[in-house]
Parts: C-alpha cells; sequence; structure tokens
C-alpha cells in the first residue's frame, strides 16, 4: 500500500521567513519522487565519512539506479577489491577513472578495472 504525504505548495525559505500559507499542492510518495526506474533501483546504507563534503554523512541511504550510464563527476556505487564504496567518479582525458572521495582524509582511488553498481541519484536522511 503507497503512503502519500502533502506537499506543500509554498517552498520553506532558508534565508529570511516567509508568510506561511496553508495550501497544498498535492499528495507526495516519496518512492515515486526518489525512484525513477523502480525494477532497476536500490537504497543503500552508509557508514562512514568520506562523502561528508558532498552532504553524505553515516546512517543516510542512498537511492541508486542501476540503469544510468556513469558520467563524468556522478557519485556512484562501484566495487573496488571485493568492497562496495560510494564515490565521485572521475576520468581522466586518456580515458582512465579515478574514485574521489569528497573529504581530503582520503586519497583518490586509481583503477585499472571498475566495476559501477549503480548511479547515486538521492539521499535520505533523518533527524529524529
Amino acid at each position: 500500500m503507497k503512503q502519500f504525504c502533502p506537499l506543500l505548495f509554498q517552498p520553506v525559505s532558508a534565508g529570511f521567513p516567509s508568510p506561511a500559507d496553508d495550501f497544498i499542492e498535492m499528495q507526495l510518495n516519496i518512492h515515486d519522487y526518489l525512484v525513477k526506474h523502480p525494477a532497476a533501483s536500490f537504497f543503500l546504507r552508509v557508514a562512514g565519512d568520506s562523502m561528508n563534503g558532498a552532504g553524505i554523512f553515516t546512517g543516510d541511504i542512498l537511492v541508486v539506479d542501476r540503469s544510468l550510464q556513469a558520467s563524468n563527476l556522478d557519485l556512484v556505487i562501484a566495487l573496488v577489491e571485493g568492497y562496495f564504496t560510494v564515490k565521485q567518479l572521475q576520468r581522466n582525458k586518456q580515458g582512465q577513472y579515478r574514485l574521489l572521495a569528497a573529504n581530503p582524509s582520503y586519497p583518490p582511488i586509481e583503477c585499472e578495472e571498475l566495476e559501477i553498481w549503480g548511479v547515486v541519484t538521492g539521499v535520505v536522511r533523518k533527524y529524529k
């Protein structure tokens, strides 16, 4: 059974407060909003701090789409030496790939062979 929550028409101000409107634009199913290709998508929980600079933190849930072709600078789930990692994909002019962390404490991962499991299309974070 799909659960829907109201989506307010008026965006919330992240700067100065704006007057509140009691107007609901539509009903929002968060799964439909986040998942474009259900048969090719999965969720993955994050552990670690290598992507903090990209706004991805321990405990976050990533939305990953396997049907998308990874492009330069996409956030991807890659299989490296038998382990999954989330990193930014970088391709140089010679066609070689590196996986970049979004935390300066982690060096780039140079990849001779790289298996991309999917492209990260969203992040879900629970505050409480």
